[in-house]
C-alpha cells in the first residue's frame, strides 16, 4: 500500500509537471518525448507517452494522455494507464503554491513484483527517512504543504501482487477519491474494491493537516465495510477519535470510539508506521454482545458473487502484515443466552504469531479463563490453547445451554486444546482436548426412582483423564450410594460426550463397570442423560432379595443368585432383550422378551433351558436341600412365598431339554407360562419322561396371603425305579409305572404345603420287583428265621407281573387299602398309609404263595396263619421284613403250617414233642406255657405297635435245654417280658443270643 501511494504521487507530480512544460513545447511528438524524460528523470521511474497527447490552456491548464506506462524496477512496480488527465489553476505559474484542480487515472493496471531479500536494491540513508519508513502520509502532507488538491481519482484500477512465496494476489475494481484543498481543510480518502469474492469500501477523513503537522491532536474518522463479511459480525467497522503525531512518528488515538458488528468499544491505540507497521490498542466495553459473531451463513454479495461454500476457505492472513497489541476489558458479556461479566481478554500479534488470552470470564456458572495461539499466516490456521475453570455450576451451566440435567455439583477444567478453521463446522471437525476435567460434590438422579433416597448417587470428587479426543474418557474412582461404597470404572469416546449437540438426545457412547457389595453391573452401549440405553448389560447378584431389600423393595424374597448379560434396549417406560442369558437360582436360560414398566409389569419372553428345575427356580429346594434330602435326613422346613407373582403379568415361552421340580424331570419340553392376577399356570404337553411319557398341569397361585398350588399328572411306561428315586429317594421298586395324580395344597412354608395336601392318585407298576426282600424265600427259610433272624438284603426281591394300588390323599397322608401284586409264586394284597409331609411310609402286605415252594401243584391257603410283609421307615431308608408274630403265637397251628410247608415233621419226635411224653414235655411247656406266657406279657405292649421280626425272634432270655423243666419265676418272667427290645439296624443280622431262646431250643430239639 505504501508504494502504491508513493506511485500515486509520482503520477500526480506527472502530470504537474507536464502542465507546466507544455506550452514551450512544439510538436506533438517531441512533446511526448520530451514530457517522458523529464517525468522520468524527476520520478526515478521509466514514463512513457505511447498515446496521443492532448493541451488546453483555458479555463485551466489540462493535459489528457492515453496509453501512459511506468516502470520503477528499485520498486518493483509497473503500471499501465489507459489515460491520464490533470489540471492546474493559472495561478500556480506566479505563486509558490501548486493548486492541483484534477488528476485522474483511468483503468490503471499496477503490478508489485515482491523481490527476495537478496535481489532488493540497496538502501541509502536518504531514501531510508523518505520511503523507508513505511508511512505515506509524512511525504503527503510535505507535498500538501506546497499544494492544494481539490480531487485525486482513480477508475476501474487493477492492483497485482506477485511474489515468489505466495500465489498471485488482485485488487480489482479499484475506486479512489482523495480530496486535499487545503492544508487547514479536511483530508478525505473514499475507496472501493474487490479482493477474491469479497468487496470492500473504506472511507477515512482527517479534520485539519496541520494540525497533524504541528504534533496537535486532528479529528480523525474511518469506516470500513465488508460483502460478503470475513467473519461473523464483522461486515462493517467504523472508527472515531483524535489522532496526534508523536515526534518518534508515530500516531496517537486517544478517547476513540469503535464500532464492530454493532458493538461499541472505547479506543486507545498508537500506530507506529515502518516497515512493518505497530499498533497498540486497548478497547472498554460496557456491554459486548458476541451473539452477532458466532457462526452464521454469510451473505452473498450484491454483484452476485458465488456463495461463501464456493469461495476460498477464510484465514487471517490480512493480519499478517503488521504487528498488534490488543487488550479488551468488559462489564458485561452476551453470547446467545449466555452472560458473563468482568470479562478481560488481550492479544499479542508479532511476526505472524497470534497469541490471545481470556484473563477471566464470569458467568452465572462460575468463572473460565483461557488462552490461545495460532500463526496468522497460514493458510489454514490452528488453533492451540488452554482452558481452565475452578469450578462450574453443572445445573446453571445446562441451563444456560437451555438442557436440563438429572446431574448437579461443579465441573471442573484443566484442559488443552486445538482446532483449525474459523468456522464452526471445521472447529467440530478438527478440535482436540487433552488434560483433566472432574466433578467436585456432585448428585446425579436416577431416573424412574421416587425414593430420593435411593435415587441419589454422590461423588466427592472424580477426576477424568483426557488424552485425546479421539481416545476415550476414563472416569475411575468411588462413589456414594445408599451410604454405601459403589466402584465405577467409566470409559465414554470424549468427542461425541463433549461435542455432541444433544446429549440427553442423542446419547452417550459408553462402556461400564459398577461393583457394589452385593451386586456387579456392566455395560457396553449407548446412554442418554434422560434414562434411555441401547447396548450390552450384565449384572449379577448373590442374592436379589437382599439387593432389593437394599432399594426398600421386596416381592423377591424366594430368589437368590441372579444373573444376566445381553443386548438390551432400555427406556423409561420399559425394556427389551436379545440374545440374553440369565440365570435365577443357579437355573441358567438363554432367549429374548421384553419387559414393560406398567402395575403389574408385563413380561414377554421366549427362553430356552438345558435344565429348567421349577423348585430351585422358585427358591423352594436349594441343592444344599436337594443332597440333605438325598441322605434320609429330616427334610427343611423352607419358607414358599409365591407373591412375587401379584406385581407380574408374564407370558413365556419355555422350551426346555429338561424340565422337572426337584430331581424329577422330563423331557425335552415346548411349553408356555402363563402370569396372571397373581397366578401361573404352566402346561405340560405329553413329553418323554423316564423311559415313558408324562402330560401334566401346574397351577401356583400367589394370589392370596397363603400361597397354593395345584397338580394333575398323568404317567405311562415310566420307569420306577429312578423316577422313585429321584422323587422321595426310594430305592426299593421297579418296574413299568403308570400313574394318575390331581393334588391341591396351600401354604406358607414346604411342610405345611406337604402337610395340606389333599387328592387322589392311582398308580401301577408292571413286570418289576420289591427290593430288600424274597417272600417265597422267607417261606422256604422259615426255620432259619426263627433261629437266626431276618437280614434286609437289598439284593433279594420279590418280582411280580402287576403291582397296584389308589390313594386317597389327605392332610398330606396317602393311604391305600387296595394294594395288589400278582406275581409268579406270590399273590399279595396290603394297605397302608405314607405320610408325603414327614417322608414317612407305613404298609403291610398279605401274601399269598402260588402251589408249592418249588412253584408246583395248587395255591396253598394261609388263612388263620401267614407270613406278612411290613414297610415302615423313612422313604430314603425304610425297613422291609416278615412279620412272624402270628406265626409264633400259635404252635399247633405253626407245625400244621410247616407240614403244608412240606417239611418232614413226621419223621421227627414232633408228637412227643407236643403232646408232653417224655422229654418234650419240656418243649411243650415252653412252648404252650413259657413262650406263650411271653408273648401274651409282652401283648399289652403291641396294642399300639406291631412286633417286630427281632423282637419274635430274638425272644426273652430262657431256660438252657436241659434246664428247661425249671418254672421260670412269674415276677423274673415279667421282667423278662416287659425288657425293651432294641431294633436292628437296617440290613443287619440279628445274632443269637448267648441263651438259648425258647424257639431256638424247640428247634434244635426238633430237628436233634
Amino acid at each position: 500500500m505504501r508504494r502504491f501511494i508513493l506511485s500515486l504521487l509520482g503520477v500526480a507530480a506527472l502530470a504537474v509537471a507536464a502542465i507546466a512544460i507544455l506550452p514551450s513545447l512544439i510538436s506533438s511528438d517531441w512533446v511526448r518525448s520530451e514530457l517522458g524524460r523529464q517525468l522520468s528523470a524527476a520520478t526515478g521511474s521509466s514514463i512513457a507517452f505511447n498515446g496521443p497527447v492532448n493541451l488546453s490552456a483555458f479555463p485551466y491548464l489540462a493535459v489528457v494522455a492515453e496509453d501512459v506506462t511506468l516502470s520503477a524496477e528499485a520498486e518493483g512496480i509497473t503500471a499501465e494507464f489507459a489515460e491520464v488527465s490533470g489540471s492546474v489553476a493559472l495561478s500556480s505559474f506566479w505563486s509558490d503554491r501548486l493548486h492541483i484542480k484534477q488528476i485522474a487515472l483511468d483503468r490503471p493496471v499496477i503490478v508489485l513484483e515482491e523481490k527476495a531479500a537478496d535481489e532488493a536494491a540497496p538502501t541509502t540513508a536518504g531514501s531510508e527517512h523518505e520511503t523507508g519508513s513505511g508511512d505515506p502520509l509524512p511525504a503527503l502532507v510535505a507535498f500538501l504543504e506546497r499544494s492544494a488538491i481539490e480531487s485525486v481519482s482513480i477508475t476501474s484500477g487493477t492492483f497485482i501482487r506477485r511474489s515468489a512465496e505466495d500465489p498471485e494476489e488482485v485488487v480489482s475494481d479499484v475506486e479512489l477519491t482523495l480530496s486535499a484543498p487545503d492544508i487547514d481543510d479536511e483530508f478525505s480518502l473514499s475507496a472501493s474494491a474487490r479482493m477474491g469474492e469479497r468487496s470492500y469500501e473504506t472511507s477515512f477523513t482527517i479534520s485539519t493537516l496541520r494540525s497533524l503537522l504541528e504534533r496537535q491532536p486532528a479529528d480523525v474518522t474511518l469506516a470500513v465495510e465488508a460483502d460478503p463479511a470475513p467473519a461473523p459480525g464483522m461486515s462493517s467497522l467504523e472508527a472515531s477519535g483524535q489522532v496526534t503525531l508523536n515526534a518518534n512518528g508515530s500516531y496517537q488515538i486517544r478517547g476513540g470510539e469503535v464500532e464492530a458488528g454493532e458493538q461499541a468499544f472505547g479506543l486507545n491505540a498508537l500506530f507506529v508506521p515502518g516497515e512493518r507497521a505497530r499498533f497498540l490498542v486497548d478497547l472498554e466495553a460496557d456491554r459486548l454482545d458476541l451473539t452477532p459473531f458466532m457462526d452464521a451463513p454469510p451473505e452473498t454479495s450484491q454483484s452476485g458473487a458465488p456463495a461463501a461454500d464456493t469461495a476460498k476457505p477464510e484465514n487471517l492472513q490480512f493480519l499478517a502484515g503488521f504487528d498488534a497489541d490488543m487488550s479488551i476489558n468488559a462489564a458485561a458479556l452476551v453470547l446467545g443466552e449466555i452472560s458473563a461479566s468482568d470479562v478481560s481478554f488481550s492479544a499479542a500479534l508479532k511476526d505472524g504469531e497470534l497469541a490471545a488470552e481470556l484473563g477471566h470470564l464470569g458467568i452465572n456458572a462460575g468463572s473460565l479463563a483461557a488462552d490461545v495461539s495460532t500463526d496468522v499466516t497460514a493458510d489454514d490456521p490452528v488453533f492451540r490453547g488452554r482452558l481452565a475453570s475452578k469450578g462450574l455450576d453443572i445445573a446453571k451451566l445446562a441451563a444456560l445451554a437451555g438442557q436440563t440435567v438429572p446431574l448437579s455439583g461443579a465441573l471442573t477444567i484443566d484442559a488443552g486444546f486445538a482446532f483449525g478453521g474459523l468456522d464452526g463446522e471445521a472447529i467440530r471437525k478438527t478440535v482436540d482436548l487433552a488434560g483433566t476435567i472432574g466433578l467436585r460434590d456432585a448428585t446425579y438422579t436416577l431416573p424412574g426412582i421416587a425414593d430420593e433416597t435411593m435415587r441419589e448417587v454422590k461423588a466427592k470428587k472424580i477426576t477424568a483423564r483426557i488424552e485425546s479426543l479421539a481416545k476415550p474418557l476414563r472416569v475411575a474412582g468411588r462413589l456414594q450410594w445408599r451410604n454405601k461404597p459403589v466402584d465405577v470404572d467409566l470409559q465414554i469416546p470424549a468427542a461425541d460426550t463433549i461435542l455432541a449437540g444433544n446429549l440427553s438426545a442423542e446419547g452417550i457412547p459408553l462402556k461400564l463397570q459398577v461393583k457394589m457389595p452385593d451386586a456387579n453391573l456392566s455395560l457396553d452401549g449407548k446412554a442418554a442423560l434422560s434414562g434411555t440405553y441401547a447396548g450390552k448389560l450384565g449384572f449379577s447378584t448373590a442374592d436379589l432379595s437382599a439387593f432389593l431389600a437394599g432399594f426398600g423393595q421386596s416381592g423377591a424374597e424366594s430368589i437368590g443368585p441372579l444373573a444376566f448379560t445381553g443386548n438390551v434396549d432400555a427406556r423409561a417406560t420399559g425394556v427389551s432383550f436379545q440374545e440374553a442369558s440369565i440365570s435365577v437360582n443357579s437355573v441358567e436360560g438363554a432367549g429374548s422378551g421384553s419387559v414393560e414398566f406398567t402395575t403389574p409389569l408385563k413380561i414377554m419372553t421366549a427362553l430356552n433351558f438345558d435344565e429348567l428345575d421349577l423348585a430351585q427356580l422358585a427358591g423352594a429346594q436349594s441343592p444344599a436341600l436337594q443332597a440333605k434330602a438325598a441322605t434320609g435326613a429330616e427334610p427343611a422346613d423352607v419358607p414358599l412365598d409365591l407373591s412375587s407373582l401379584r406385581s407380574i403379568d408374564a407370558t413365556v415361552q419355555l422350551n426346555a431339554k429338561k424340565l422337572g421340580y426337584g430331581k424329577v424331570f422330563a423331557g425335552p419340553v415346548a411349553t408356555s407360562l402363563v402370569v396372571s392376577d397373581g397366578i401361573a399356570s404352566l402346561t405340560l404337553p405329553e413329553a418323554p419322561f423316564y423311559g415313558g411319557h408324562v402330560v401334566a398341569s401346574l397351577r401356583a397361585d400367589g394370589s392370596q396371603p397363603e400361597p397354593s398350588i395345584a397338580l394333575q399328572a398323568s404317567i405311562s411306561g415310566a420307569s420306577a425305579a429312578p423316577l422313585l428315586t429321584d422323587m422321595a429317594g426310594f430305592k426299593y421298586l421297579e418296574g413299568a409305572l403308570k400313574a394318575r395324580f390331581d393334588v391341591t395344597g396351600a401354604g406358607g412354608t414346604t411342610r405345611t404345603l406337604a402337610k395340606s395336601l389333599q387328592g387322589i392318585a392311582d398308580v401301577a407298576f408292571s413286570d418289576g420287583a420289591i427290593r430288600g426282600i424274597d417272600i417265597a424265600d422267607v417261606y422256604n427259610n422259615l426255620v432259619s428265621l426263627m433261629t437266626t433272624g431276618f437280614k434286609q438284603d437289598d439284593s433279594n426281591a420279590t418280582t411280580f407281573t402287576e403291582l397296584g394300588a389308589s390313594f386317597t390323599i389327605e392332610g398330606g397322608v396317602a393311604r391305600t387299602e387296595d394294594i395288589k401284586l400278582v406275581g409268579p409264586l406270590v399273590r399279595m394284597s396290603g394297605n397302608g398309609a405314607a405320610d408325603l409331609a414327614e417322608r414317612t411310609l407305613n404298609f403291610r402286605l398279605e401274601p399269598r404263595l402260588v402251589a408249592s415252594l418249588q412253584g408246583q401243584g395248587a395255591e396253598i391257603s394261609t388263612d388263620g396263619i401267614g407270613v406278612p410283609v411290613v414297610v415302615e421307615g423313612s422313604f430314603a431308608a425304610p425297613r422291609i421284613y416278615p412279620d412272624l408274630s402270628d406265626l409264633l403265637k400259635n404252635p399247633d397251628a405253626a407245625l400244621a403250617k410247616l407240614k403244608d410247608f412240606g417239611l418232614p415233621i413226621d419223621k421227627l419226635p414232633i408228637g412227643d414233642l407236643l403232646n408232653g411224653d417224655g422229654a418234650g414235655a419240656a418243649v411243650k411247656d415252653l412252648l404252650g406255657g413259657t413262650l406263650d406266657k411271653a408273648l401274651k406279657d409282652k401283648a399289652f405292649k403291641q396294642e399300639e405297635q406291631q412286633l417286630s421280626i427281632e423282637e419274635i425272634i430274638g425272644g426273652d432270655p430262657a431256660p438252657k435245654p436241659d434246664e428247661a423243666a425249671v418254672e421260670i419265676p412269674t415276677n423274673e418272667e415279667a421282667a423278662k417280658a416287659d425288657a425293651p427290645t432294641e431294633q436292628p439296624a437296617n440290613g443287619t443280622e440279628v445274632p443269637s443270643e448267648e441263651a438259648d431262646g425258647p424257639m431256638e431250643g424247640f428247634f434244635k430239639q426238633l430237628l436233634r
